[in-house]
C-alpha cells in the first residue's frame, strides 16, 4: 500500500512511554509524508532511541498511537512493522559480520521468497530464478550504497564507514516505506559523511522512501533534511524548518549552545 498525498507516510499521534513511573517520552507527536526526510534532534537521553523503538515495536507505547500510511501500527511485533513497511539502522552496527557483504542484504529478502526446503533441496527451476530475482536485487541495492564490487567479502572486513552503508542497503531490502536512521554518520571522516549525504539524497529520489534521522552531526542535519523536531526529557521543545531550528532560543539553551560549548571545551 502506498500512501496518497493526503496520507503521512507516519503519524504519530501524542505517543508515550513510562518506565518505573518515568516518562520516558511524553505527548510525541509527528507527521511525515511521502520521500520527506525529518530530522529528530536533541541532548543524550532525550529520548530519541526510545521515539525509534516505539515507532519499530521494540517498545509497546502506553499511551498514544502511531500510523503507517493509515494503518495503526499499535501492538504490532516488531517483525511485523518491518512487513508493513518500517525498517530502521542503529547506533551499533548490527551486521551478520562473518557473512558476506552480499548475503546481508539476501537476508533481509527471505520472507520474499516462495520455494520451500524440497524446491531448494532439488534445485528447482523455481528455485533458481528466485535466487537470480534476490541477488540481482541485492547487487542493485548495494550499488546504491556504494559498495559494488565487494559482494563476496566479509562483512566484518569492511572499513567502518561501509559497514555503516551495508546496514542502509539490508533495510532497504525489506521494502521499507519509512527509514529509520539512528546517527548514521556515527564515526564517520567527513569525506564519509558526505558520500553518506548523497545517499540518502538518492535513497528519496529514487525509491520514493521517506525518512526519520537521529544524528548528533549538525552540519549534516541542516544540510539534509527539510524538517527537524527536537526533543528534550522527553518532550518536543520545537519543530520547524533547519533555520527556524538554529535560530530557536529553546533550542540553543537546550542543545545548540550546549554542543558548542563542548566544541570549544575540546578544541
Amino acid at each position: 500500500m502506498t500512501a496518497d498525498k493526503k496520507t503521512p507516510v507516519l503519524k504519530a499521534q501524542n505517543l508515550g512511554i513510562q518506565f518505573n513511573g518515568l516518562k520516558a517520552v511524553d505527548d510525541f507527536s509527528i507527521e511525515i509524508g511521502e520521500s520527506e526526510l525529518v530530522g529528530l534532534i536533541g541532548p543524550n537521553g532525550a529520548g530519541k532511541t526510545t521515539v525509534f523503538n516505539l515507532i519499530t515495536g521494540v517498545y509497546r507505547p502506553t499511551e498514544g498511537s502511531f500510523y503507517l500510511c493509515g494503518q495503526r501500527m499499535n501492538g504490532k511485533k516488531t517483525h511485523q512493522i518491518v512487513h508493513a513497511g518500517i525498517a530502521r539502522t542503529f547506533q551499533n552496527i548490527r551486521l551478520f559480520k562473518k557473512m558476506s557483504v552480499i548475503e546481508n542484504v539476501k537476508a533481509a529478502m527471505l520472507d520474499q521468497l516462495t520455494y520451500g526446503l524440497p524446491q531448494a533441496i532439488l534445485r528447482t527451476r523455481a528455485y533458481w530464478e528466485q535466487e537470480a530475482a534476490v541477488t540481482a536485487r541485492a547487487k542493485e541495492l548495494l550499488e546504491v550504497v556504494h559498495l559494488a564490487g565487494k559482494e563476496d567479502l566479509e562483512a566484518d572486513n569492511l572499513p567502518y564507514g561501509q559497514q555503516r552503508r551495508l546496514e542502509i542497503a539490508r533495510a532497504l531490502a525489506t521494502d521499507m516505506k519509512l527509514l529509520l536512521l539512528d546517527e548514521p554518520a556515527a564515526g564517520m571522516n567527513p569525506t564519509e559523511t558526505e558520500e553518506l549525504l548523497k545517499i540518502i539524497d538518492c535513497i528519496r529520489t529514487r525509491f520514493g522512501i521517506s525518512v526519520l534521522l537521529i544524528e548528533h552531526d549538525m552540519s549534516l542535519v541542516m544540510k539534509i533534511c527539510q524538517r527537524i523536531q527536537v526533543l528534550d526529557f522527553g518532550t518536543t521543545i520545537a519543530a520547524g524548518t533547519p533555520q527556524q531550528i538554529a535560530n530557536d532560543p529553546r533550542v540553543i539553551e537546550a542543545y545548540l549552545g550546549r554542543q558548542t560549548k563542548e566544541a570549544q571545551d575540546h578544541a
